[in-house]
């Protein structure tokens, strides 16, 4: 939802359109200290009781209903298939704007905070902004994490707003002719597949969606068998660029 779509047409029509605009026009450490004492007043007047009521009620706080022993095992093995890749803790905060100025993702999918950040909505993005700071020379850097990660969109039947996501990024040099790309897309496709056999698939494919020409033929050696995925949600003029692809791993059981 936009700004001014729903209840944010009504705020920012009235008193608060203008409050927000002077907000926004404020130094970053005016606001901070700003929005610190909003938090503080408000805070002040919850009880105990009122805290339990939006735990109970609030889809940002409740905890995972998977069970924790198999997720984490899934995790692990997700990060012993990242050979070749350094393993990072990622913060469970990124600096305000990361994911709409990195990746173009709408600013409202993901969840502000007082203090100039916002929480982590995609892995890709901290290990993006990592990766620039630890290269320094020729050489590409492949990092790779699990994050926790929180995503403010009206979750449907059967997804939450908060989960876990493996991801993995190799930064390096632009090499002109998509050379870059040509020589590492290949093992990041490699790597899920490997860690979906770890898991114990018997079978395990890639669906590939080209969405520029120039990126066909990427995928060929990624030691996977290969099928075009053309009609892929949030492919062509949607969510993704130039390629993207979907594994598919079958387990003995089914």
């Amino acid at each position: 939802m936009a700004h001014d779509d729903g209840p944010g047409r009504r705020v920012l029509a009235g008193p608060g359109g203008e409050a927000a605009d002077v907000l926004a026009a404020l130094p970053g450490a005016d606001l901070t200290t700003v929005q610190l004492e909003v938090a503080r007043r408000r805070a002040a007047r919850l009880s105990g009781p009122d805290v339990l009521r939006r735990h109970r009620a609030d889809r940002f706080v409740a905890p995972s209903p998977l069970p924790a022993g198999p997720l984490r095992r899934v995790e692990d093995t997700l990060l012993a298939a990242a050979s070749g890749f350094d393993p990072v803790t990622l913060s469970p905060l990124t600096p305000l704007g990361t994911h709409s100025a990195v990746t173009g993702l709408a600013q409202h999918r993901v969840v502000p905070t007082g203090r100039g950040t916002e929480v982590a909505a995609d892995p890709t993005t901290g290990l993006a902004l990592e990766a620039a700071v630890r290269r320094t020379g020729p050489d590409p850097v492949r990092l790779a994490a699990v994050q926790r990660v929180v995503r403010a969109q009206q979750a449907g039947a059967g997804l939450f707003s908060l989960f876990s996501l493996f991801g993995a990024v190799t930064a390096g040099r632009d090499t002109g002719n998509l050379g870059f790309e040509r020589e590492h897309a290949a093992e990041h496709a490699r790597l899920p597949a490997a860690g979906c056999r770890a898991l114990g698939a018997s079978e395990v494919s890639l669906g590939v969606t080209v969405l520029d020409p120039r990126f066909g033929g990427l995928l060929d050696d990624a030691g996977v068998p290969v099928h075009p995925f053309p009609d892929r949600e949030g492919g062509p003029g949607g969510y993704y660029e130039g390629l993207c692809f979907k594994v598919y791993a079958t387990r003995r059981s089914g």
